[in-house]
């Protein structure tokens, strides 16, 4: 019996980035855990790290977080390391099988040893004027992003988020 799937749809200026099919692997609720391979076409390189065909997603939601964690694994299983998104809180319609998430520019990278943990985007936050439009929004996100740094920096991201 295969495991349930969702369609994960991510949007960024009121616009859909990108929407991929998931295998849905838990959902208490607040928390809902999905595995997808790599979806963009062809590579991304970063600098610090490279996605690409054959990786695997382990990507962590919460509807009362703003933010996500997607641990990454080369097709082998390697530990690539944690990529997180500063999203407002994750939204399921079951009945359509779609997981939406908001992007808010924010990001942090996490390498799979830990050592290096890279804030991302800071300079396209403050150009996206939601400081202006919604503030209340801003300070969450930058909340969420100091908070995922402190676990990163206390060596947490393997217990927390580790498959």
């Amino acid at each position: 019996m295969s495991a349930p799937s969702v369609e994960v749809r991510l949007v960024k200026a009121g616009a859909t980035k990108i929407r991929y099919p998931a295998e849905l692997l838990g959902n208490d609720g607040t928390h809902l855990a999905v595995r997808a391979p790599w979806a963009a076409p062809g590579v991304r390189d970063f600098g610090f790290v490279r996605f690409e065909p054959g990786d695997v997603f382990t990507e962590h939601y919460w509807r009362d977080r703003w933010y996500s964690v997607k641990e990454v694994r080369t097709g082998d299983g390697t530990l690539k390391g944690w990529y997180c998104d500063i999203t407002r809180p994750a939204v399921l319609a079951e009945e359509a099988g779609e997981l939406s998430v908001e992007d808010l520019d924010l990001d942090l990278w996490v390498s799979a040893d830990g050592r290096e943990i890279l804030r991302l985007d800071e300079d396209e936050f403050e150009e996206s004027g939601l400081a202006a439009r919604d503030p209340e929004a801003a300070e969450q996100a930058v909340r969420a992003l100091d908070e995922l740094e402190r676990l990163a920096r206390a060596g947490r991201f393997t217990q927390l988020f580790g498959v």
